[in-house]
């Protein structure tokens, strides 16, 4: 029972990988090709497990710009 005593070790996600798992199964796979990755790789991002820094960083672009759009809508 070895580090029983040592507390679990849980990847930290921040808001965007939150959001992105929010998201619906098909918006999710538009998101990632947009980002020109697979959908495995999308969602293992937004699991907090280690990703490729441009995959990452092109998840956030994408994920920036459909918030963008839906703020635009809703404002009118």
């Amino acid at each position: 029972m070895r580090g029983f005593l040592q507390p679990a070790v849980r990847p930290q996600t921040n808001d965007a990988q939150r959001a992105f798992q929010a998201l619906a199964r098909h918006r999710r796979t538009k998101l990632a090709r947009a980002a020109h990755t697979t959908l495995v790789k999308a969602d293992q991002w937004s699991r907090g497990d280690a990703t490729l820094p441009e995959v990452a960083s092109a998840l956030e672009a994408a994920l920036a710009a459909l918030q963008a759009k839906h703020a635009k809508a809703k404002k009118g």
